[in-house]
C-alpha cells in the first residue's frame, strides 16, 4: 500500500470540498478499495471517509419509502429495515460475513457496482432512487454496465429511496467462499406490475428480466415462468459455472423468489 493522506470531514459539503483535491477518492466502508490498495492496483492520494457524516446514517420511513443514508452498513439496514421491508433487510443480512456486514455500506456497494452484488438488484427491483449532493437518479438510469454507474466525478451518494412494493424476496445463489451471488433474483410486485432483477450473472452487470416481468404481472405465481427461458449469450462463464448454467439459475431462483414472496 502506497502512502496516502486521510480525511473524515463531518458534513457533505466538506466532504465534497475535500473530493475535489487531487488524486481524492471516496471511501465508505473500503471492503473492494482498501484491498485493491493493498494490491497496489489502487493508490489515491488522499482518502475522504464517508463514515462521519451524520446525515448518511440512518434507516427511516419517508416521503416516497423508505430512506436509507449512504453510510449505512449492511448490518444496520438488516436489522432496521426489517419492519418496513423485510426482502431487502433479509438481503443485508445475508452479505459477506459479520465483518463485511458491519464495514460496508450500501451507497459503496451501489457506487462500486461489483456485478455480483446484492444491493443493485434490490434497487433496480423496487425502482429506487439514487440521491447524490447533486441530484436524483432512478434505478433504471443509475446502472451502467460493470463497475460503471452514472455518477460523475466528486459526486457522492447520500441516500436511497425505496418504495415498499406489495411482495418481495431476494434468492441468491451463494459462491461459498465470497457469498457473492454467483446469481442473485430480486423479485418486487407492485400494484402496476412486477419488477425482476438480476445480478451476478450477466457479463454487462444487474438487468431486468422483462419477460419474466411481463409474465408475472399477469399471473404471480412460479408457473408463469415456466415457459420462458433465458438466453446465455450474455452470461458469465467461469470456473464456478457455464454460461448455460447461470441462465437457468435465473430462472430456478426468479420461482424461487416468487414462491417466497
Amino acid at each position: 500500500m502506497h502512502n496516502f493522506d486521510f480525511v473524515k470531514p463531518s458534513t457533505i459539503a466538506e466532504a465534497v470540498a475535500a473530493l475535489g483535491q487531487e488524486g481524492a477518492q471516496a471511501l465508505s466502508g473500503g471492503q473492494t478499495l482498501i484491498p485493491t490498495m493493498k494490491q497496489r492496483l489502487a493508490a489515491p492520494g488522499v482518502l475522504v471517509s464517508l463514515t462521519g457524516i451524520a446525515e448518511m446514517q440512518g434507516v427511516c420511513m419517508g416521503e416516497g419509502g423508505l430512506h436509507i443514508g449512504a453510510a449505512t452498513p449492511h448490518a444496520v439496514v438488516a436489522r432496521e429495515a426489517r419492519p418496513h421491508y423485510p426482502a431487502l433487510a433479509a438481503l443485508a443480512g445475508g452479505i459477506g460475513d459479520p465483518a463485511v456486514r458491519n464495514r460496508g455500506t450500501i451507497g459503496g456497494s451501489l457506487a462500486n457496482n461489483d456485478p455480483a452484488a446484492c444491493y443493485p438488484s434490490a434497487v433496480l427491483a423496487s425502482g429506487a432512487t439514487v440521491v447524490t449532493n447533486t441530484r436524483k437518479i432512478a434505478a433504471d438510469d443509475f446502472f451502467e454496465g460493470l463497475f460503471t454507474t452514472a455518477l460523475h466525478d466528486g459526486e457522492i451518494i447520500t441516500s436511497v429511496v425505496f418504495p415498499i412494493p406489495e411482495r418481495a424476496a431476494y434468492v441468491k445463489f451463494n459462491q461459498p467462499a465470497s457469498r457473492f451471488a454467483l446469481t442473485g433474483v430480486f423479485v418486487a410486485k407492485f400494484r402496476d406490475g412486477v419488477r425482476v432483477a438480476v445480478t451476478g450473472a450477466s457479463q454487462n452487470g444487474v438487468f431486468r428480466w422483462a419477460d419474466a416481468e411481463a409474465a408475472l404481472s399477469a399471473d404471480f405465481s412460479p408457473q408463469a415462468i415456466s415457459g420462458l427461458s433465458v438466453d446465455a449469450e450474455d452470461m458469465i462463464g467461469d470456473l464456478h459455472g457455464t454460461p448455460a448454467y447461470r441462465a437457468n439459475l435465473v430462472k430456478v431462483l426468479t420461482g424461487r423468489a416468487v414462491a417466497a414472496a
